[in-house]
């Protein structure tokens, strides 16, 4: 997709610069945010993809719905059996003793019966098979004596409506099946084939790009020269990316060196909705990255109030600079890109992720905001956490031998320990204003499955 395309399909819902947002948030301290107003700002800041394709139900999996899906039909259709058995009048039953039926003939599934059903008569019914007009309640086969063509229900066997599944019951005419924002999963495409639909409309995917910053640093591959680490965050950002099924361009590993900076930080301007750098924008680092991403666009840098983590930009830039809003300086409509600016640590990189871009991403998607999904589980050591800042530890959730849920810390916490984030199933979060945990206590957890 080109960068015209881009710039068509995104809608800025914040046109006021990032120090004019910033002005409006009660106790705003850059240096010591709390992680629950950072998110508020983030979620301000955030353009919306309008790009619209339609695609094939089984290609849609993953995607962002851009319209409802409005039920077309009643599903099901008519009333009909929801197991095998008799379809009967509950009018014939009787309360005080067993009753005995005629049985007129036989409705399939697919094939309904077309007799009538008379006052003491019953229809042997398939399930999925057409109820015929008048019978309101199946028994199922096992709970009956059949003896020829005569039926005998047991007196309290079913009650009025037992069994029986309304036309409309699972959706009606009219109705919104699935709404627009929802990221479609496997049982959706069963519900959009149940509605005859062959095809939806999804929100074009999002374009992410990503590098690292570092002359430390080398890629997968080339030789490890002395004092050098192998750049591990471009891929757990890939890993992580791919889980939210965006476009991602990885740029590769960027030395501090200006006019390369520079040249890489315009290129993702220009060629994705999202930029995710990993390492330059912690207090006492070379201060090339940082004055690169003022150059070229609108960049707080915070110092947020949580472990890992601490150092983040967020801002907006274009390949051009001078980026305020949705517009440029001269008044053209030049692609804004968001900026997101995490620390180079390791386990850094993914708890920031997790805590501030994810839902950012999403929401940029067009996906209606989903909480992730936290878990309460005993600590099975005390912890020690100074109040005033979020923290997220390691953790390894269990069962108790009671049934419960327990969590243990994963090796060192340590913000570049990468291998406890890897060993560990969750994050334990504790939150701002709490302090130390006591052995037993109950924490959140966030698990990774279907997440990390």
């Amino acid at each position: 997709m080109g960068v015209d395309a881009v710039t068509d399909s995104l809608r800025h819902p914040e046109t006021k610069s990032l120090q004019q947002i910033a002005a409006s948030l009660a106790g705003y301290d850059p240096q010591a945010l709390p992680v629950a107003q950072a998110q508020a700002f983030i979620a301000r800041l955030m353009p919306q993809v309008q790009a619209v394709e339609m695609l094939p139900i089984r290609s849609a999996l993953g995607r962002v719905l851009a319209r409802d899906i409005v039920s077309a039909i009643d599903v099901p259709a008519a009333d009909n059996s929801a197991m095998d058995g008799y379809a009967l009048r509950s009018a014939d039953l009787s309360p005080a003793a067993d009753t005995v039926l005629s049985i007129v003939g036989t409705g399939f599934a697919g094939r309904p019966f077309e007799g009538t059903v008379a006052a003491g008569q019953c229809l042997r019914i398939m399930t999925g098979a057409v109820m015929p007009a008048g019978l309101d309640t199946v028994v199922p086969q096992e709970f009956v004596k059949v003896d020829g063509e005569r039926v005998t229900v047991p007196m309290g066997a079913v009650r009025a409506g037992d069994n029986r599944r309304l036309a409309g019951e699972d959706l009606a005419r009219g109705a919104v099946a699935l709404a627009a924002g929802r990221i479609v999963r496997p049982a959706d495409l069963g519900l959009l084939a149940s509605l005859g639909r062959a095809e939806v409309a999804v929100f074009r995917r999002l374009r992410v790009a990503f590098f690292s910053t570092g002359n430390e640093l080398r890629s997968v591959g080339e030789p490890l020269d002395a004092g050098c680490v192998y750049d591990s965050n471009r891929y757990t950002l890939w890993g992580m990316l791919q889980r939210l099924g965006v476009e991602v361009l990885d740029l590769g590993v960027v030395r501090d060196d200006p006019a390369a900076l520079k040249a890489v930080f315009a290129q993702a301007a220009a060629s994705a909705d999202a930029v995710i750098t990993s390492g330059g924008v912690s207090v006492g680092e070379a201060d090339h990255t940082k004055q690169v991403m003022a150059q070229l666009g609108d960049v707080l840098f915070w110092r947020i109030a949580m472990r890992p983590g601490r150092p983040m930009a967020i801002g907006r830039i274009k390949a051009g600079g001078s980026s305020s809003g949705g517009s440029s300086s001269d008044g053209s409509s030049e692609h804004a890109a968001i900026l997101f600016g995490l620390p180079g640590n390791p386990v850094a990189v993914m708890v920031t992720f997790y805590a501030f871009v994810r839902d950012a991403l999403l929401a940029m998607s067009g996906a209606t905001p989903q909480p992730l999904p936290m878990l309460r589980a005993a600590s099975t050591a005390a912890i020690r956490k100074k109040p005033g800042r979020t923290e997220y530890q390691r953790g390894s959730v269990s069962r108790a031998a009671d049934g419960s849920w327990q969590v243990t810390l994963a090796g060192s916490q340590g913000s570049g320990v990468l291998r406890s984030m890897s060993e560990a199933n969750g994050l334990v979060v504790l939150a701002h204003a709490a302090g130390d945990v006591a052995a037993g206590e109950l924490v959140d957890v966030l698990p990774f499955d279907g997440l990390v």
